[in-house]
């Protein structure tokens, strides 16, 4: 079932793929990072509901092509804890958790919802936020037109640090840098 709302949300807000793309993204670290067959099934489980709680958000908002005001950007920033408690009557889903409440959180403690930082991200957050910007940055939005794939590294790089766990975005860069080839066939031999 909630699969199935993420999908239809990613048509509401014209992302489709999005999850898929997320997943594939964030495998490579949860990898590099030693995660066994249990863990990587979770993630991909996980990473296409990340965004589920976009289903409390207006429609208008999530294509406006402006600037949102103080009390849309407010509604969209509820989407996580609203995902959350979608997947949290499901027992199925329980491992979505991290993945859906966290994934806006910042290393320098700027995120949302609950302004975590460093370390008490949890991993599957930090892994996720990586992937779920990355693709954001490299896909059309209503709102900007799409970066190069260079440029979306170069702000990944950036953000290091201060948006990112700067170990998952340095495995990022290096996993992106030997080429997304290697990427699928590592994620289809684990």
């Amino acid at each position: 079932m909630l699969q199935s709302i993420a999908r239809a949300l990613e048509q509401r807000d014209q992302t489709l793929g999005h999850g898929a793309r997320v997943a594939a993204l964030a495998e490579p670290v949860a990898l590099a990072l030693g995660w066994d067959r249990e863990r990587i099934r979770a993630l991909r489980l996980a990473a296409p509901l990340h965004d589920v709680g976009k289903v409390k958000v207006r429609p208008q908002l999530l294509g406006k092509p402006g600037p949102l005001t103080l009390e849309e950007v407010a509604e969209i920033r509820s989407h996580p804890a609203a995902g959350a408690q979608l997947v949290l009557p499901l027992r199925r889903f329980h491992d979505a958790l991290p993945y859906v409440l966290f994934h806006h959180e910042r290393w320098d403690g700027d995120g949302y919802p609950a302004r975590l930082s460093g370390r008490r991200i949890p991993i599957e957050a930090r892994i996720l936020a990586i992937a779920d910007a990355f693709d954001a940055m490299i896909s059309q939005r209503p709102y900007r037109r799409p970066l190069t794939h260079d440029h979306a590294l170069a702000e990944v790089e950036e953000g290091a640090g201060t948006q990112f766990d700067p170990v998952a975005a340095e495995i990022f860069v290096e996993a992106w840098a030997e080429g997304w080839d290697t990427w699928q066939r590592t994620a289809v031999a684990s």
